[in-house]
């Protein structure tokens, strides 16, 4: 596609099974000057050199404040004042219209290498809506040149006008084996259940393995298993600290796999509970089950912006709870 390069690709996926790595790597070998037979960049040229120091002069990366401040080493130089004016306010999870509006003077340079000038952008779900406008006009009117490189978890939650001028290409879970072998060669113990708690997700299993707990999982999965309100209001106390989208995508495994043992008698998220989950599958009526599927979904849209943590989770474990025990 070298000779032929949209303006904007955009790939989409699951999370946690490399997109931002791999849009990275796509990044530099577009920008090398030595590419090899197979595609991948050499390394070892000037333009390889300055990007693996983050300071090639025709690349920029796009993403939330909240992921920038993942990367160690940056900020190190800013004042006292500035590292506490920082931590007085949370880091943005949103990619804001001052970072697409930063690209103008970038994009209207001559490039340094005479070669493309390339913009990495993830998650693209996390572009507010004023940032979406603004890059959907920059993509209308693409800079000579220019390649846009996005990666996105939930095609939904992009605007249609953006997806619409990108051209999509699906990037799907690797296969159990692998993750599961690839897994285990980073020393992750219980690499199965990680595995496939994280729906066969291979970096978010490292990634939630490495905090060595699952302590607040097992506090939900507990809870869900034999629902109550007494419990509910109980769990909703202690877990109303836990990022509330990922409360949501546990319990939304859980209903995948009540609805599953039901109906299939197979369970694939979460085995260590397989018991539990076949016996309130004969308990609870398949047509609540359903509502409850379709609760979680429509909670899961405004997991990211609730008006009360606490009351979010109340809300979420009582609409379980009837559903489980209504005749």
């Amino acid at each position: 596609m070298r000779a032929r390069l949209p303006h904007a690709i955009l790939f989409h996926g699951p999370a946690g099974i490399g997109k931002a790595d791999f849009i990275e790597a796509f990044a530099q070998s577009l920008l090398c000057e030595n590419v090899q037979p197979g595609g991948q960049a050499c390394g070892s040229c000037a333009s390889c050199g300055w990007f693996v120091q983050h300071n090639h002069p025709d690349y920029r990366r796009v993403r939330p404040e909240a992921l920038e401040d993942e990367l160690t080493g940056e900020g190190d130089e800013a004042g006292d004042g500035d590292k506490k004016s920082k931590s007085a306010k949370a880091p943005s999870k949103e990619i804001k219209i001052e970072q697409i509006r930063a690209l103008a003077d970038f994009m209207n340079m001559s490039t340094h290498r005479r070669g493309l000038r390339v913009v990495v952008l993830y998650p693209a779900e996390s572009l507010n809506m004023p940032a979406s406008n603004a890059l959907l006009k920059t993509l209308e009117e693409p800079p000579p040149g220019t390649v846009f490189l996005l990666a996105s978890n939930s095609l939904d939650r992009l605007l249609p006008t953006i997806l619409s001028r990108c051209r999509k290409f699906a990037m799907a879970v690797p296969g159990h084996a692998a993750a599961l072998a690839w897994l285990q060669e980073q020393g992750v113990n219980d690499a199965d259940s990680w595995l496939r708690e994280e729906g066969g997700a291979p970096l978010a299993a490292l990634a939630q393995s490495a905090g060595g707990s699952r302590e607040e999982l097992d506090g939900l999965l507990g809870f869900l298993a034999r629902p109550n309100t007494e419990s509910a209001l109980r769990q909703a106390d202690k877990l109303s600290k836990t990022p509330l989208a990922a409360l949501v995508s546990w319990q939304q495994r859980w209903l995948y796999d009540l609805l599953s043992s039901k109906l299939a008698g197979t369970v694939r998220y979460y085995p260590r509970y397989q018991k539990e989950l076949a016996a309130l599958a004969g308990s609870v009526h398949t047509a609540n089950l359903l509502r409850a599927i379709k609760s979680a979904n429509e909670r899961r849209a405004v997991a990211d912006h609730p008006l009360s943590p606490k009351l979010f989770v109340e809300d979420m474990l009582l609409d379980y709870t009837a559903c489980c025990n209504a005749a």
